[in-house]
């Protein structure tokens, strides 16, 4: 099973799931020529994507569904609401195209299910995306960025991942002390806001387990947070857990805003 972040930020998510061949975007908040030139970078094939899942209908995951869809002539799969929402940013697409799910469905041989994040959006779902094979051991990849409170939905899916890419947005210090207008800093720093450093090493805490490989800080604010700040952050939480502490294997890294990182390739322990 492999995964890469595409892009990562209030300028445009995406993100690529999948397992030899075969691969699933969630989100395409960028260009769709700038997706398929991401791609290019990471030697991933345009017919190697089966589709596209949704996780909120907010510009910066949403705005190259439509044209990418049309292209490569794949299913886009979202929730009944945020199709509602989103259907005529996305533009006119094929019946079969248009997938309503709920909850729990399969696309690009991997098992989806979606669970609530608090976000300012019609609805807003994180996602836990599972290889399974009888012959072989199950690997769950967890995604949750855009929530401004840690929902018992969360906890639920992402404890126990064996990857995970979860929202580090913003420093609360420099939140408060930039030059965001107030509503702003109100909206980013409430409930249904973006978590910030803190709070997710809070989470990181409950959700890494043994078998936790990596985890990828993701959506980080250009002005509000810097990737060493976000690290820094996290790792000084983990090292007060021993049992995160003997996980050897387990490595961080944060999502680049504008270019694939490398292609990560889980494997069974």
């Amino acid at each position: 099973m492999h995964f890469a972040t595409l892009a990562s930020g209030s300028s445009g998510n995406a993100i690529l799931v999948g397992e030899g061949k075969r691969s699933l975007l969630v989100d395409s908040g960028i260009s769709m020529k700038s997706l398929l030139h991401n791609l290019e970078l990471l030697k991933v094939a345009p017919a190697e994507i089966e589709g596209i899942i949704v996780t909120h209908e907010h510009n910066d995951h949403i705005k190259g569904v439509g044209a990418l869809a049309r292209k490569l002539k794949i299913p886009v799969y979202t929730s009944p609401a945020i199709w509602q929402e989103m259907e005529q940013s996305v533009g006119k697409l094929a019946d079969n195209q248009r997938v309503a799910v709920n909850t729990k469905f399969n696309c690009a041989g991997l098992a989806i299910e979606m669970f609530a994040t608090s976000h300012d959006s019609r609805e807003s779902y994180g996602l836990r995306i599972e290889r399974r094979r009888p012959d072989q051991k199950v690997l769950a990849l967890g995604i949750a960025t855009d929530s401004g409170t840690i929902t018992e939905e969360m906890h639920r899916s992402l404890k126990g991942c064996d990857a995970l890419i979860v929202e580090a947005n913003h420093d609360e210090d420099r939140l408060w002390h930039g030059s965001y207008p107030w509503y702003l800093k109100k909206r980013i720093s409430g409930i249904f806001g973006h978590l910030d450093n803190r709070q997710l090493a809070e989470g990181l805490l409950e959700w890494i387990e043994d078998n936790t490989q990596r985890v990828v800080l993701a959506h980080l604010s250009e002005e509000n947070n810097t990737p060493e700040l976000a690290l820094s952050t996290v790792v000084q939480a983990l090292r007060t857990s021993r049992s995160i502490r003997k996980n050897k294997d387990l490595r961080l890294r944060v999502a680049p805003r504008y270019t694939p990182h490398e292609l990560i390739l889980l494997r069974e322990n």
